[in-house]
Parts: structure tokens; C-alpha cells; sequence
């Protein structure tokens, strides 16, 4: 995982140095960007009877390159690579290391997933932009594919802690909608998982479809 994350950190900053510094007026230009991703997470299509999902967040960090449909580069369609990070407070529990074997406690307490994943946002952009404007409206909106590096399950028994890493029926590849809209550096986003978060898991002889939905800012740098 060390070395992933190292490679992708030397891609961002070789993406930094490739950006064009003496663009003119009517010069064909390309949005090299960083960004940024600041989300609050939710669990859609919870199995019955559990409870709402605590406070989760995300943090998402990468590149993305873009690729104009026209000169003047206010529309184009995007390519990225980035890094994930997201914590669910949740109400299922892991039972004997099997995810198979899910159970509703009422008697557990700080019940976390942590998971840690590489993303391949692709968009479609439209921007109110040109070669030398740095502040403008942009609306961007596509499919965000992740694949899941490592995630551990957490929770506390009165009898102890308990803790699972690397669930084998945690659905690796997912993917989800996403849209990012506003001005500047600051814009409003949303992923919609299109994707279950496990494969073949049940809970009261009910499959879970829990799904994910985040809510957030999107920051991009240029």
C-alpha cells in the first residue's frame, strides 16, 4: 500500500510541473488539476431495523487530466487518478471473522468501517473558462470507479474490543455518480454508489444493499 500511495504522490507532482505558465487569449489550454474532496458519508438502503449511520466522513485527493472538445476548452472530458479515505459509523456487526454472518447489536458501541481506496474519477465538464481566467462557474458530472486497498471493521462488546481487517465479502470494485458544481475553488459535490458495499451477505435471511452517498465541498487547484 506504501508503494502505491508513493507513486501517486510523484504523479501529482510531476502534474504540477506540466501546467503551461505564458497561456494567451484564444491559446488552446488544458485544466491540469488537483483536487480535493471534503465529504460527509451516509449508508443508503440499510437493512430494516438499523439505525441511522453516525457521523462519517471522506477525505478523496488526486489528478485529473483533461482532454477539450474545443478551442476554447469550456467543455472537455476528464481523466483522474486519486486516493481515499472514509470512516462509516454504522449498526451492523462482523460475527466470527465471516462477513457472511451479520447481526444487528443493540450492545455494541463505536462501531466503525475504515476504508482505504484508489479512485478513477471520469467527467464531463463544462466551465465558464478561458486561458487566462482562474475564477469561473464550472459544472462537472460523471462516474467515480474505487477499488478498495485495505478496510477493517471496529466495534466494542462490554466483554472487549473486537476487530476485523480485509473482510473477504467487502465488494472491492464499486463505482457512483458524481457532481461537482460552482465558482472558484469552491464547489459543492455528490457521489451517489451505484455499487453494494458487499457481495452475497445477509442479515435476517435479507440480502444488504447498502449503498454509499456522500455529501461535501470540492476544492480544485490548478
Amino acid at each position: 500500500m506504501k508503494q502505491v500511495l508513493s507513486l501517486l504522490a510523484l504523479f501529482l507532482v510531476l502534474s504540477v510541473f506540466s501546467q503551461k505558465d505564458s497561456l494567451q487569449l484564444g491559446d488552446t489550454y488544458w485544466e491540469d488539476q488537483l483536487y480535493i474532496d471534503i465529504t460527509y458519508n451516509l449508508l443508503q438502503d440499510q437493512p430494516d431495523k438499523v439505525g441511522k449511520t453516525g457521523f462519517s466522513y471522506g477525505l478523496s485527493a488526486g489528478y485529473m487530466k483533461d482532454i477539450p472538445f474545443n478551442k476554447k476548452g469550456r467543455t472537455a472530458f476528464a481523466l483522474g487518478l486519486g486516493y481515499n479515505y472514509d470512516s462509516f459509523s454504522h449498526g451492523l456487526k462482523v460475527v466470527e471473522g465471516d462477513v457472511k454472518e451479520y447481526e444487528i447489536d443493540p450492545d455494541i458501541t463505536s462501531n466503525k468501517i475504515k476504508l482505504h481506496n484508489i479512485e478513477m474519477p471520469i467527467q464531463f465538464r463544462w466551465r465558464s473558462s478561458d486561458a487566462n481566467t482562474y475564477s469561473f462557474w464550472r459544472f462537472y458530472a460523471g462516474l467515480k470507479i474505487t477499488y478498495n486497498l485495505s478496510n477493517s471493521f471496529r466495534y466494542n462488546l462490554p466483554s472487549g474490543k473486537v476487530s476485523f481487517s480485509n473482510v473477504e465479502k467487502y465488494n472491492a470494485w464499486q463505482t457512483g455518480l458524481t457532481l461537482s458544481a460552482g465558482y472558484s475553488t469552491f464547489n459543492f459535490h455528490v457521489y451517489y454508489g451505484l455499487s453494494p458495499m458487499f457481495k452475497g451477505v445477509e442479515v435476517n435471511n435479507k440480502p444488504i444493499n447498502s449503498k454509499i452517498v456522500k455529501l461535501g465541498l470540492s476544492f480544485y487547484l490548478l
